[in-house]
């Protein structure tokens, strides 16, 4: 009978992994990107509570250049008659899902560009944000701020996965 060196044996390639163990079940960027909406999340329905009801009031200094009030009260923080407030609840709410780890390992073809679609979407609608504080009203919103940030890190955290995307992307491709 013909018998391989010891050696020999161990350089033979393990067996093949079944297709989802080969990949992390949760990376670093899904993470950052699903604390980032959560928080987000957070801020919204607090920013939100306070646009639509008295018995939630914005606990923030207003003094100086800061001053929530001003900014949240402003018609800048309307976009077509919609509070900015909800819009940065649904935003939030649609990154999160996003980022939920069945969705962020999805394979179909329009999920990662969706996300980064999302995540440039939200920092474009923040320079506008900025702009509108800054500018419009002469006032920064310290929570307005918190959401501006947290959107930065989500851009961030979606914009440097891209390569990991559409690596696994091809590799999944070129597997079928």
């Amino acid at each position: 009978m013909f018998a391989l060196p010891a050696r020999d044996r161990r350089l033979r390639p393990l067996p093949a992994a079944p297709d989802d163990a080969s990949r992390p079940r949760f990376s670093a960027r899904m993470l950052i990107t699903l604390g980032s909406s959560v928080a987000g999340l957070g801020i919204a329905s607090y920013l939100t509570l306070a646009h639509y009801t008295s018995v939630v009031s914005l606990v923030c200094p207003n003094s100086g250049p800061i001053s929530c009030d001003a900014v949240t009260t402003s018609s800048e923080s309307y976009l077509f008659g919609i509070p900015v407030a909800v819009l940065g609840l649904v935003y939030f709410v649609v990154v999160l899902v996003f980022a939920l780890p069945p969705v962020w390992r999805a394979r179909h073809p329009y999920v990662a560009p969706a996300r980064l679609a999302l995540a440039v979407g939200g920092i474009g609608f923040v320079c506008y944000l900025l702009y509108a504080e800054l500018y419009e009203v002469g006032k920064l919103c310290l929570w307005c701020t918190g959401v501006h940030v947290l959107t930065l890190v989500i851009f961030i955290a979606v914009v440097t996965g891209w390569d990991e995307t559409v690596a696994h992307s091809r590799e999944s491709d070129a597997a079928t």
